[in-house]
């Protein structure tokens, strides 16, 4: 009998636009880790309304993207659903329809594959409009950081050494800070 994996990362972006690559950068990075076994990384090119059909029942999922809140590109955000910003008709992402639009999408129809909890990874970008060009240096310096946020919340699921809200709860890295501690 298998179990299902309570954590699902679902890393979002192009590697071939800019800083849009931090989403495939972080899942390279975890594939070639030791994972938890109650976490599952999946890749996706653009999330949209897709993205519910990765869903399988999970405790948690975790969204990695690159964004544009207006911080110092380089900067990680780590929010709970509750505090994803919410923009006037256009999703935060750059992938058409959003993944809060999927979510709540997917609360109506498909209530019982839908995770109890949902965190947003964001790697502040600064460019996205460069195709073939490399993610700034600021943006790539964050991702091991951002890799690492990740492996520590599947930790904290599976070893309860902590509540994985005290791993996640808001969550702000500056560039000049990269580095965690629990």
């Amino acid at each position: 009998m298998s179990t299902l994996p309570r954590v699902l990362v679902v890393c979002i972006g192009n590697s071939l636009v800019a800083d849009d690559a931090a989403g495939c950068e972080v899942y390279r990075l975890l594939t070639e880790r030791k994972l938890p076994s109650g976490m599952r990384v999946t890749l996706m090119g653009i999330a949209g309304i897709d993205l519910l059909d990765e869903l399988q029942g999970e405790q948690t999922l975790i969204i990695v993207d690159a964004v544009q809140f207006g911080a110092r590109p380089g900067t990680l955000h780590l929010l709970p659903w509750e505090e994803i910003p919410q923009t006037a008709g256009l999703p935060v992402s750059a992938h058409g329809i959003g993944v809060r639009e999927s979510i709540e999408i997917g609360r109506v129809l498909y209530h019982e594959k839908m995770p109890e909890k949902v965190m947003l990874l964001a790697i502040e970008g600064h460019c996205f409009d460069t195709i073939g060009g490399l993610m700034t240096p600021e943006v790539r310096s964050a991702v091991k950081t951002a890799a690492d946020v990740v492996l520590r919340y599947a930790d904290a699921v599976e070893n309860e050494w902590c509540e994985p809200e005290q791993v996640l709860n808001k969550i702000l890295i500056s560039p000049d800070a990269l580095s965690l501690s629990h």
